[in-house]
């Protein structure tokens, strides 16, 4: 059996070193060639070698389609090795208008909507450039951009187009690189050529000038930027922010006095069949209170149907809750993350980036000029030894006859250049009328000229910006606001006004039961259920509390940790099924149990009387239990080996308290010897050599001592035996008391 071969090339290095030269290789790929856009023409690699393609491919606006198949397959066997489902996705996008402000490929077929539905197979749908795309790639074959040699070496590509249009700003971009991203929303043509002609003559413009002229982006699928104007003076200041989008609604007038609200337009990026089903679960989760349904009554527009609740609830709250609790209001970053001329990344500012695609096409616009000089030089080259062929015709035939080296002696004989000599070789007997020197004649004044204008151009650099100033003007006129693409489609709103919605306006009032189990279940059921023996639980379950309510209320839960937890009644499960874990509604630990739940009185000086199984306790007021979060507020601070025992409710003209013991020891003692706290661990209730407390209740002492039984309350009045002092032991209660240890 041989041996096998031993590799000769092996470098001993450290692994660091090995990763960190390997990553650093991926992520510069990733950031030049896969992520972030050209400043000069806002495309990546794989959308210029799209359209590069496609040109080679003569698909031009004027003419057919081509099979998406074939151009997807020519760009990845000739430019961008990659898989064609990514490519061919590249491609569609180019073709959505709610994708694409202006598209830069003409689709014919299904593309994709925006509901988020996928295009169809590259093999069934068909393309060609639009004339945005043209736009971009006019006067390549000019020698306006530099072209370096494909991933194979068979063929060339351009490394960046000469984009005659704006295309970054004017469509965007957005991408995801290694340590840095990218995301430019679309603006309108129209608004960046006025911009663009504006810093030609003011290259220092200020940025409060920039945003007259470009007041905020323009989004293909409208809608309405309601983002304050110093916000967005300082994100195109900066090159990063974010605008605010709001989807754009009128209020139609029904029969009745009913009314109901259609959506017509909704943010940039938003799947229209997400957001209605995202709002149809927060109308079943009873999460949208003013908002009876919502239908989608689209065709090739977009048509939302809201429906009120009634006809009193007011369209404006209404609107503003669905703001707040949907994506009918999204926001769009800005990070004008882009490469430079140079290749490198870097964040640019609206003036950057204007005065870069300006500087871009100052050398395409020398480039080209140059190009056009070399050719006339060339053919007022040739058309000068063709003239001197007319003038001394005969001798000419005479060399070309009778001289075997006749190019050799043409370039002797009338001093002419070895191009010129090839040309009166070329020349066809047919161009030997007189009528052809005349149009040789014409031709040769005709290109001088050109030649002298093009040189005045070259050396003088304000005639230069003034013929881009003359291109900007064209590209307007081409895609300006007075065309049907150009007309700008996001309105610029005001920055809505903090409108503050009470509950009670949003949520229609409803008296419901709360219904929690044993085992945790919780759930509202419609009306006020007095037969609870009716109720049905899960097997093994049974019920724990029933407590009547309103739909506007909001329950305290009292739990062993020590917290209290605020639920709203309305968020509550329906009651037709078993509803749901409270756990999933309020962060509590496995470890805890639900103590005490009760329904709040807002703005009352309700008081409650708080402790723990260690017999420590103090008294609270009901304001201070409110919590804003799911995890809740922390009340009565416990030791790990502690766990939340009791509350009762301070009662009015309630002067004592009482206190039982697991071990079954009553105590009763004054209320002015427990302090009132918002937080703490409290003072010692009662003493215990074993065991902790039992329970806890309030009373006043001339009323007696009172406790609940199956048969109903019950009351002592002969208490006197067990008042003293807070933090003794107590003695056993007397006959009659239950023996469980509760009051209730």
């Amino acid at each position: 059996m041989s041996k096998p071969a031993i590799a000769e090339d092996i470098r001993e290095t450290r692994l660091a070193d090995a990763l960190s030269e390997r990553y650093l290789s991926y992520a510069l790929s990733t950031i030049m060639s896969r992520s972030l856009p050209d400043v000069r023409d806002g495309l990546k690699p794989v959308h210029r070698r799209l359209l590069f393609a496609m040109r080679q491919l003569k698909l031009d606006p004027e003419t057919g389609f081509k099979k998406c198949a074939r151009v997807v397959g020519d760009v990845i066997g000739k430019y961008h090795p990659h898989g064609d489902a990514s490519v061919y996705d590249a491609l569609v996008r180019l073709a959505q208008e709610f994708a694409h402000r202006y598209p830069l490929v003409d689709g014919q077929g299904n593309f994709g909507n925006i509901d988020g539905d996928n295009a169809a197979a590259m093999r069934y749908t068909e393309s060609r450039m639009t004339a945005v795309a043209k736009a971009l790639l006019d006067g390549i074959e000019q020698n306006a951009v530099d072209f370096r040699e494909t991933y194979d070496g068979e063929e060339e590509e351009p490394i960046v187009l000469p984009a005659r249009f704006p295309n970054l700003l004017a469509n965007g971009s957005a991408g995801i690189a290694v340590g840095m991203a990218t995301n430019i929303p679309p603006h309108n043509a129209g608004e960046l050529c006025d911009a663009l002609a504006h810093l030609i003559k003011f290259p220092n413009v200020t940025f409060d000038k920039l945003i007259d002229l470009i007041p905020g982006p323009d989004f293909p699928t409208g809608g309405t930027l309601v983002e304050p104007r110093d916000a967005i003076v300082e994100a195109y200041r900066t090159g990063r922010g974010s605008f605010r989008i709001r989807a754009k609604w009128t209020k139609e007038k029904l029969a009745h006095g009913q009314y109901q609200i259609v959506v017509t337009e909704i943010p940039y990026q938003v799947q229209k069949s997400r957001l209605i089903e995202k709002i149809a679960d927060l109308l079943n989760a009873r999460n949208l209170p003013m908002l009876a349904d919502i239908r989608d009554e689209s065709t090739e527009d977009v048509r939302i149907v809201l429906e009120p609740k009634n006809r009193t609830v007011d369209a404006e709250f209404l609107m503003e809750h669905l703001f707040k609790q949907t994506d009918f209001e999204t926001r769009f970053g800005l990070n004008m993350n882009v490469l430079d001329a140079n290749n490198t990344p870097g964040v640019m500012n609206l003036r950057e980036a204007l005065q870069a695609f300006l500087d871009h096409r100052h050398d395409v616009l020398v480039r080209q000029t140059t190009h056009r000089l070399g050719k006339i030089d060339h053919r007022l080259e040739v058309l000068g030894g063709l003239l001197a062929a007319y003038l001394n015709l005969d001798e000419v035939i005479r060399i070309i006859r009778e001289t075997d080296e006749a190019k050799a002696e043409l370039m002797k004989s009338y001093d002419l250049s070895d191009v010129q000599a090839e040309a009166i070789l070329n020349m066809r007997l047919r161009q030997l009328r007189k009528l052809e020197e005349i149009e040789i004649r014409a031709e040769n004044d005709k290109l001088m000229d050109e030649r002298k204008a093009l040189n005045a151009l070259l050396g003088d650099e304000k005639m230069r910006w003034k013929t881009i100033a003359e291109e900007i003007a064209d590209i307007k006129k081409q895609f300006g606001k007075k065309t049907e693409l150009g007309q700008r489609r996001t309105e610029i709103g005001e920055p809505p006004t903090a409108v503050i919605v009470p509950l009670e306006a949003m949520i229609e009032k409803e008296p419901v039961t709360v219904i929690y189990s044993d085992k945790g279940w919780i759930r509202a059921a419609k009306g006020h259920v007095d037969d609870v023996a009716s109720l049905k639980f899960k097997e093994g379950d049974r019920l724990q509390f029933a407590i009547q309510a309103e739909t506007t209320d909001k329950l305290l839960v009292f739990a062993t940790n020590g917290r209290f937890y605020t639920i709203g009644v309305d968020k509550l499960p329906g009651g037709r099924g078993h509803g749901e874990p409270i756990r999933l509604m309020i962060d509590l630990p496995n470890g805890d149990d639900v103590l005490e739940m009760f329904v709040a009185e807002a703005g009352s000086a309700r008081k409650l009387l708080v402790a723990s199984d260690a017999g420590r306790g103090f008294i609270v007021t009901e304001d201070d239990l409110i919590a804003q979060t799911k995890n809740g507020k922390q009340v009565l601070n416990l030791k790990s080996d502690q766990e939340a025992a009791a509350m009762a409710f301070v009662g009015d003209g309630h002067d004592h308290v009482a206190v039982i013991g697991t071990k079954r020891k009553l105590l009763i003692f004054p209320m002015d010897e427990l302090p009132e706290m918002t937080r703490g661990a409290g003072v010692m209730l009662q003493k215990y050599s074993q065991g902790g407390l039992g329970d806890v209740t309030t009373l006043t002492l001339k009323d007696g001592l009172s406790w609940q039984t199956g048969a109903g309350i019950r009351t002592e009045t002969n208490i006197k035996s067990w008042v003293g002092k807070r933090a003794q032991a107590g003695q056993l209660p007397f006959k009659g008391f239950p023996k469980a240890s509760r009051f209730k």
